[in-house]
């Protein structure tokens, strides 16, 4: 089969509305995976064996089972007890709970990397731990995290194609499609193909160029 560039002009505006819903539901996924994996950090570190175990089971359940039974089971297992999710919001669900996960052990090390001095003089100054974690803890702990966050978000935009399983019409349902209809694979599969790419390889550049910056910034304090 030879490359046919008027076909893949053709599919391109379809491929781009598929690369819109994935883009669009990285982006969903990457602030529940940010805000879960602080959740899940903090309550790792919780005195409260009633809090820390339970999730610190959870949190190694997420990271130790693939993503397609995470999938699976929050599309097709939910609904047999009542839970009917849309095949988008299982998708972002579980992207951002298996990616929160990961990201729960960047922001534990974040965090345990702030010196024990900055602890000791924000309880000496009588900050409420709000406070603490909110003006003093957090902005020393998240700069260092950026780049492996990240990264994690970069992987999550890869791992959007699986939602394709359950009839997400993102970027590589897309591409399904157009090759189950026209029985033309090349030119679809191979420009999702470079649209992952150039996504990927822009998002590593900005994460790239945000952590130099940083470097930067060190370096001038």
């Amino acid at each position: 089969m030879s490359w046919d560039w008027d076909f893949a002009w053709e599919v391109f505006p379809v491929l781009l509305e598929g690369l819109r819903v994935t883009l669009w539901a990285t982006t969903l996924a990457t602030i529940l995976a940010l805000v879960v994996g602080l959740i899940f950090a903090m309550a790792k570190r919780s005195p409260n064996a009633f809090i820390r175990l339970p999730i610190n089971g959870f949190v190694e359940f997420i990271r130790r089972t693939p993503i397609l039974v995470q999938i699976y089971f929050i599309y097709f297992v939910l609904p047999e007890v009542g839970i009917l999710l849309p095949g988008f919001a299982s998708g972002v669900i579980a992207l951002g709970l298996h990616t929160g996960s990961y990201m729960s052990e960047v922001y534990r090390a974040g965090i345990e990397s702030v010196p024990r001095g900055q602890w000791e003089a924000a309880r000496a100054l009588n900050y409420t731990k709000l406070d603490m974690w909110r003006r003093i803890i957090l902005p020393q702990a998240i700069p260092p995290m950026v780049p492996a966050l990240g990264n994690y978000v970069i992987f999550m935009f890869k791992d959007s194609s699986l939602l394709s399983i359950i009839a997400v019409p993102e970027l590589m349902s897309m591409a399904r499609n157009i090759g189950n209809d026209t029985y033309r694979y090349l030119e679809p599969m191979t420009l999702v193909a470079g649209l992952y790419f150039a996504m990927s390889v822009s998002a590593a550049w900005f994460v790239r160029w945000i952590e130099e910056r940083r470097d930067k910034r060190k370096l001038s304090v």
